[in-house]
């Protein structure tokens, strides 16, 4: 993938946020398709739980869930097959860091601490993560 359609990807995301998507519905909603997703219908549903810190509880970053749902669309495994497995938690942490270390967190009060609002700069940042391998 380009990094104009991966900014493409990044903007549409942001857009679905301003929809009155949440963070995770967002990235998932942006990015089904390229991680072989048809249905987005249910890609929004699945990751509905995870906005606001994982139901709004403001634990986990809801954008950076929707990239982890995304990662399990890549390198997961539907088998129970430890080898995958590990591949997938490495290439999970692996996203997890890249995200902390470009946001300062991956706590979503962490990122509101602020009292900034930074979901919309959030869901953009997970997207072009996700999508920096394809």
């Amino acid at each position: 993938m380009t990094n104009e359609q991966i900014e493409e990807r990044a903007q549409a995301a942001r857009e679905l946020f301003k929809q009155g998507y949440n963070c995770s519905q967002s990235v998932v909603g942006a990015c089904a398709d390229a991680f072989g997703i048809s249905d987005r219908d249910m890609a929004l549903k699945m990751a509905a739980s995870f906005g606001g810190g994982i139901g709004r509880m403001r634990q986990t970053c809801g954008a950076a869930c929707g990239m982890f749902l995304l990662e399990g669309m890549r390198s997961g495994s539907a088998q129970p097959d430890h080898e995958a497995k590990m591949r997938n938690y490495t290439r999970v942490q692996a996203l997890a860091n890249a995200f902390k270390e470009q946001n300062g967190a991956l706590n979503c009060s962490e990122l509101l601490a602020n009292g900034k609002r930074p979901c919309a700069d959030m869901v953009a940042d997970a997207v072009r993560l996700v999508l920096r391998d394809i």
